[in-house]
């Protein structure tokens, strides 16, 4: 199957810390696989804390923005902004308290 002249090459991205399978080394063992996807998820799951930490964060500062636009938002609302918006930035530093205990 020919290219056309004008095609762009088919190339593909490999992430930085992506393994090179080394073909000289022996099959992984059961238990060399079991620790070895334990250790993926446990670095999934970091990233997903963190994740949730960054949107925490993200909602603390639309709270407050909500809680300081005045007569725009209902009562009620700015109420519940407020207290929402001082409120996460602690439920974050306690997840961030949580992962550094956890991976440190």
């Amino acid at each position: 199957m020919t290219k056309p002249p004008n095609a762009k090459p088919d190339l593909r991205l490999v992430a930085a810390e992506a393994e090179i399978y080394d073909l000289m080394r022996a099959p992984e063992t059961t238990t060399e696989r079991v620790k070895r996807l334990q250790m993926e998820a446990r670095a999934l799951a970091v990233e997903q804390v963190e994740a949730l930490e960054k949107v925490l964060m993200q909602a603390s500062v639309m709270a407050k923005e909500i809680a300081d636009g005045g007569d725009a938002y209902p009562v009620g609302a700015r109420e519940l902004a407020g207290r929402l918006s001082s409120d996460l930035p602690a439920r974050a530093e306690t997840l961030k308290a949580i992962v550094s205990r956890t991976i440190g």
